[in-house]
């Protein structure tokens, strides 16, 4: 089933008063519960893709649809929304509120979105122990490990069971072993939830283990798989 569709879709970013055609003519489809990589060289629009998919930016021209809906004509607030409710992001920086607990963390965005105090505390705690971070509950941020804090980012990406997880560079910061660990944990996720994974991406354990890999060059699609 269909969840996410990209038609014609172009950015283009001015650089100096210059032009700079970042994507070029993207169609692009998505099925629910589908495991993908867009890969490509530096410069190559994966990020700026990912950001549009993400509806974190918007595009010069073309739409996106997400399950049949036209995103692309929606205003920031139902924008804001959408997010909070159906997406989750893991960036390779991490990007935990450094005053917060790991337990908060994971916590916040279920406050945002008024879910009552005890149901978030319980939800979060049992999603830690599923994922094998419960002993980090009570430490910050500057306290862990970058696998430990991006296994914490991965928890909050998903505690409000988003239909899509958009994860760019997510191993960027990791050694070969976390990162691993980490796509163990995703492909889990995947499987077991039924949460769309897509991944901006180099690396080359994320590429290899991706189900389906789009490739991008000079901001257009010259394969996928």
């Amino acid at each position: 089933m269909e969840i996410l569709r990209t038609e014609n879709v172009n950015k283009i970013y001015e650089d100096n008063k210059v032009p700079v055609h970042a994507l070029k003519n993207i169609n692009l489809k998505i099925n629910k519960g589908e495991y993908v990589a867009i890969a490509g060289p530096s410069g190559s629009g994966k990020t700026t893709l990912l950001n549009l998919l993400g509806t974190l930016d918007k595009p010069t021209s073309g739409k996106i649809y997400f399950e049949n809906s036209d995103f692309t004509s929606k205003s920031r607030k139902e924008l804001s929304e959408f997010r909070l409710r159906k997406l989750g992001f893991i960036f390779q920086a991490y990007n935990l509120i450094p005053v917060l607990t790991a337990l908060e963390n994971i916590e916040f965005s279920m406050m945002l979105l008024g879910v009552p105090e005890k149901e978030r505390r319980e939800r979060a705690k049992n999603l830690m122990a599923e994922l094998g971070i419960d002993g980090l509950a009570n430490k910050r941020p500057n306290e862990m490990s970058g696998g430990q804090q991006q296994r914490v980012a991965v928890a909050r990406a998903i505690v409000n069971n988003p239909r899509i997880v958009l994860a760019d560079e997510p191993t960027a910061n990791l050694d070969s072993e976390n990162g691993s660990k980490l796509l163990d944990l995703m492909e889990k996720m995947n499987e077991e939830k039924n949460i769309t994974f897509i991944f901006s991406s180099h690396d080359k354990q994320v590429i290899e283990r991706a189900r389906r890999l789009i490739l991008l060059k000079d901001g257009r699609i010259v394969s996928e798989n």
